[in-house]
């Protein structure tokens, strides 16, 4: 309901009343931009883009604030959204004032101190906000769509695979308990979270698995121990040789508490303990350096070279769906060309080997 009266001063006053009953107005000099006004309500109010006038007052801060404790979020995922919404440059700007050119400026801002990936993380984290907010008819539209992102560099070349040669001279070179960890990320392909919250009962010897049940965790320097990413539970076919050493750390090292624990000494609330033992350990072995993490893609690229489908790396490694693993792995799986240039070759090992076994007589020899 709507209407526009012109005012003893000659103003015109239009108002209106919103779904819940409260009435809005707004003086104007002519009669025709008032009603230009009510126009634009109206459209706002069919196309669902309308927001209570007082409400976009509210800033960024003040929505996430209300708005992040109803959340379902993993403890990581607290982490992560905070630390997102704090570097933002525009929290306190209120929606009825933000445009697009904050979230560019934001952008800009990220990009001269840090990597495409993590700008995309943390832009990512602050876009599900923003459009909780238009969910919420706080924010009228969302400024970050289309917004343009640093390109990422491709995964051909973003990523390091160590040689069997690296990988053999850092298992040389641990402490034989954490050698063990290690052989458990580059041969099984665990997360490092989830390396550290093994357990004895975790292992099955018989049918030979290693089950992905719990992750650890250090946010804000408590440990807690939570369940895997979504989709990351998962039992990984366990090579005799891995299940082998593992028996020797349990007769040899053992284990610890009632949980069981394989790793407990990596357990600690710091995981910067984790990293610090394998900065020391790649010194030691005297190879080019190397992330823990990068064990992880070791492994992926074993299967991948046996000839694994994605299906089944995919499910070894835990990704949520297959789509992830193509694009993170699909560099590594040979292309048309590779296996157009393989079945030549196997074409010309045949015939070469036929030629070889059928000997060809000689013009002298033939019979007259």
């Amino acid at each position: 309901m709507s209407s526009i009266r012109q005012r003893p001063n000659g103003k015109w006053r239009a108002r209106y009343r919103d779904d819940a009953g409260k009435e809005h107005s707004k003086h104007f000099d002519r009669k025709r931009d008032g009603q230009d006004w009510l126009d634009g309500i109206a459209t706002s109010v069919r196309t669902g883009a309308y927001v209570d006038p007082a409400r976009s007052k509210t800033t960024l801060a003040a929505f996430y604030a209300e708005w992040s404790p109803r959340q379902v979020w993993e403890p990581n995922t607290v982490l992560a959204m905070d630390q997102a919404l704090a570097g933002c440059t525009f929290l306190d700007v209120p929606f009825g004032a933000l445009r697009r050119s904050h979230v560019e400026a934001w952008v800009k801002t990220m990009d001269q101190t840090l990597a495409a990936t993590t700008i995309r993380t943390r832009f990512s984290n602050v876009h599900a906000v923003l459009r909780a907010a238009v969910r919420d008819r706080v924010l009228a539209v969302d400024p970050a769509d289309g917004v343009t992102l640093p390109r990422r560099r491709r995964a051909a070349h973003a990523m390091t695979i160590p040689s069997t040669a690296a990988v053999a001279a850092v298992l040389d070179a641990a402490e034989p308990w954490f050698a063990n960890y290690i052989r458990v990320c580059a041969f099984a392909g665990l997360r490092l979270a989830e390396a550290i919250a093994l357990q004895l009962d975790d292992v099955d010897f018989l049918r030979r698995n290693i089950g992905v049940r719990r992750q650890i965790q250090h946010v804000s320097g408590e440990r807690l121990v939570t369940l895997p990413k979504h989709g990351s539970e998962r039992d990984v076919f366990a090579a005799d040789e891995l299940l082998t050493e593992l028996g020797r750390h349990v007769q040899d090292i053992g284990v610890t508490g009632d949980e069981q624990w394989l790793f407990a000494g990596l357990a600690s609330p710091s995981r910067s303990s984790v990293n610090s033992r394998w900065v020391k350990t790649v010194k030691a072995a005297g190879v080019a350096p190397f992330k823990l993490h990068d064990l992880r893609h070791f492994y992926a690229s074993g299967l991948i070279a046996a000839g694994c489908d994605v299906v089944t790396v995919q499910r070894a490694l835990g990704h949520s769906s297959a789509s992830i693993t193509l694009s993170t792995y699909s560099h590594l799986w040979p292309d048309a060309g590779d296996r157009t240039r393989a079945a030549a070759s196997g074409l010309i090992r045949a015939v070469s080997a036929d030629s070889s076994r059928t000997e060809v007589p000689q013009v002298g020899h033939l019979a007259r």
